[in-house]
């Protein structure tokens, strides 16, 4: 690959050490031989890092969402155009502007879908149904002005069938290593369960928190940013049974790193995702299983059918409705009192990661995909 191909990734919304952006896409672009850049907020220890090759150029932080939108996006705008670069890649919908402006006749300007927005708005019990709708049919408006001229990247299957003109560059994991050859034996299961990832009320943030007054002993360790308002009501919900639930990352980020870390401290029983049922989450196929899967953990989730076809395919977990009490507790005994199936499940989802659910396929359509665009410039 040409070393002059200059290719630059924005965002003013996620972390600088995102899996998707910096540890997937940045790394391999690198990797191939990309002079890449990353504009992004400053690293919250306030240095800035120039990791693995790839330059960070760092926004000032804004608190405030109305001045992250319009000053964080005009910097963001500033610093991207100074790069004059062949390929811009942008990651958040409030970027679709700067984006429309940095695009040219000899450059390539790709918007990475990470959300289904539209849904996401429509999903919103706090605002009038009525001011959903004429948000969403604004935001679709703005969205097909703003990148008719721009590629599309999208992070989940199903997102093939709202934009049928973008490619799927799906969210798989990397493979751990570390993890993957992680031998998990019966004897040293322990009843302990893991969630990893943002701790949110739509994730099931209450629902994971009653879990210890479900199934008795046990424990539940959290791990991702939660909002300490969130965390407070969690340990309402858990009541005396809250020195059975542990919340690691109140009002912090946790980098990749420190959540391989805990993967590998115990003997997890099981990964879960009981989430209550909603429009967005019930389409995708969450990022946190295939990690589940790659640390060799069976899954218990909520029984939407996309999820339930999910587990019983790759025969990894076990599907639940997450407000039946009786089910949930089955679901759990199950795994407690055949911790040869437990394994089982565990071995059966880290098999199809590491055959097939890997970011290692993805990469590969990344840099084909981006060797086509490029011969198609010109």
């Amino acid at each position: 690959m040409n070393e002059q191909i200059r290719v630059v990734h924005v965002t003013t919304v996620h972390h600088p050490h995102d899996p998707r952006i910096f540890y997937k896409q940045c790394i391999s672009l690198k990797n191939a031989g990309y002079d890449v850049t990353f504009i992004a907020q400053r690293d919250p220890d306030g240095n800035i890092h120039h990791i693995d090759g790839i330059k960070h150029h760092p926004l000032t932080k804004r608190t405030n969402r109305l001045k992250r939108m319009i000053f964080g996006s005009i910097e963001a705008y500033r610093k991207a155009k100074k790069e004059r670069a062949h390929i811009y890649v942008f990651h958040d919908p409030e970027l679709m502007f700067i984006g429309a402006l940095l695009k040219r006749k000899d450059n390539i300007v790709i918007y990475d879908i990470h959300e289904d927005y539209v849904t996401s708005m429509m999903q919103k019990e706090y605002v009038p149904k009525w001011m959903r709708r004429i948000m969403a049919k604004l935001y679709k408006l703005v969205e097909k002005i703003c990148t008719r001229k721009m590629e599309l990247s999208l992070a989940e299957k199903y997102y093939k069938d709202i934009y049928p003109r973008g490619t799927c560059i799906l969210n798989y994991p990397l493979l751990n290593e570390t993890l993957t050859e992680n031998v998990r034996k019966e004897a040293h299961l322990v009843p302990k369960v893991l969630y990893t990832g943002n701790v949110t009320y739509e994730r099931g943030a209450l629902i994971h928190a009653q879990l210890p007054k479900i199934v008795p002993n046990l424990f539940v360790q959290f791990v991702g940013k939660c909002a300490s308002s969130l965390a407070n009501d969690m340990v309402q919900k858990a009541g005396d049974k809250k020195d059975y639930i542990d919340i690691y990352g109140i009002d912090q980020f946790i980098v990749k790193e420190e959540i391989d870390a805990i993967y590998a401290k115990e003997q997890w029983l099981a990964g879960i995702a009981l989430f209550p049922p909603t429009e967005h989450y019930m389409k995708k196929e969450l990022t946190k299983f295939f990690e589940y899967m790659n640390a060799g953990l069976p899954i218990i989730c909520s029984n939407f059918p996309v999820w339930k076809t999910f587990v019983e395919t790759y025969e990894c977990g076990i599907a639940v409705d997450p407000y039946d009490e009786a089910d949930i507790r089955r679901a759990f005994e199950t795994l407690l009192n055949d911790r040869e199936l437990a394994i089982q499940m565990g071995e059966n989802g880290r098999r199809a990661v590491q055959q097939k659910l890997n970011w290692h396929a993805e990469e590969k359509k990344l840099l084909t995909w981006y060797d086509q665009l490029l011969k198609g410039m010109g």
